[in-house]
């Protein structure tokens, strides 16, 4: 092998045991200075949220995206950990779940990863539709952990357009998630508590998706056709499927392409942080 050349910078540094205590503590400074530099710079350069599984591929496929500031991620992480103390739900293996948020000046989903040990990585956001009060059998969306389970089986939208040319499941074959269902304020009447079929799926591509980011539903809750592609296609909500398959149970609702994650789970949350504003964040439709 060639011998390396000189290096340009020998000899600039002093000998170990000329050095003085003083100066030594100015080198330690500076080496920290440094490494803190390069570890800020990429992060800087990271994607979103790059932690997580599928991370990336949810920057890459998922569109409308919300970006979402490090320290609002964090607060969501915890009170969607408060909600799922109070609903006496614990998940011990890590896993994916959909945090929503209801508040008329947010409507967002956000996809976390992880569990009550490890905590929640955040993964990706994008904007939603969930219930609009004031006309008849609208309901407001509740609150809650919800269990995505083999008791309410999932469908697939046919695509097909009411007769007022609404397709409310959005386009043909997209999934509609199920969880069964549940009590739910009415949002006509006396606003009594009622009984919600209350699903996630997609909507109209052209006349309601273009408003997701505001109350908009029934009481279900709308997200965007490409996020209800990469739920499906990955099975991030599919951990009751899963287990069924590997005993055997098949499933006509399950798409023969998918590319399953290895931690899939179970759960939709819903809050409501009751903004009085609109976040930056989370822009109104018309500004997005």
């Amino acid at each position: 092998m060639d011998a390396l050349p000189p290096s340009p910078f020998q000899n600039t540094f002093p000998d170990t045991a000329a050095v003085t205590p003083r100066l030594r503590r100015a080198l330690g400074a500076a080496a920290a200075l440094c490494c803190l530099w390069a570890t800020t710079a990429l992060a800087a350069d990271a994607p979103p949220g790059a932690a997580a599984p599928l991370a990336v591929e949810f920057q890459r496929d998922v569109a409308p995206r919300l970006q979402v500031p490090a320290a609002e991620r964090l607060a969501y992480a915890a009170r969607l950990q408060g909600a799922l103390d109070g609903a006496a739900v614990k998940i011990e293996a890590e896993q994916f779940i959909v945090l929503v948020d209801r508040a008329p000046k947010v409507q967002a989903a956000l996809l976390f990863w992880g569990s009550a040990g490890h905590g929640w990585d955040y993964v990706g956001a994008t904007p939603v539709s969930t219930g609009l009060p004031g006309s008849y059998e609208h309901f407001l969306t509740p609150l809650g952990v919800f269990k995505h389970s083999l008791e309410n089986p999932d469908f697939r939208s046919e695509g097909t357009k009411n007769t007022l040319g609404f397709r409310g499941y959005g386009r043909k074959d997209l999934r509609i998630y199920d969880f069964g269902w549940v009590a739910s304020p009415r949002g006509w009447g006396d606003g009594a508590m009622g009984e919600l079929r209350l699903q996630m799926h997609s909507t109209d591509p052209q006349l309601a998706e273009r408003l997701l980011g505001t109350p908009r539903s029934e009481g279900c809750v709308r997200i965007p056709a490409a996020l209800n592609d990469f739920i499906d296609r990955h099975g991030l909500l599919d951990q009751d499927y899963q287990e069924a398959l590997a005993a055997g149970t098949q499933f006509w609702v399950l798409r023969a392409d998918r590319t399953v994650t290895a931690s899939p789970g179970r759960y939709m949350v819903v809050v409501d942080t009751r903004r009085r504003e609109r976040p930056a964040w989370s822009p109104a439709p018309a500004r997005r």
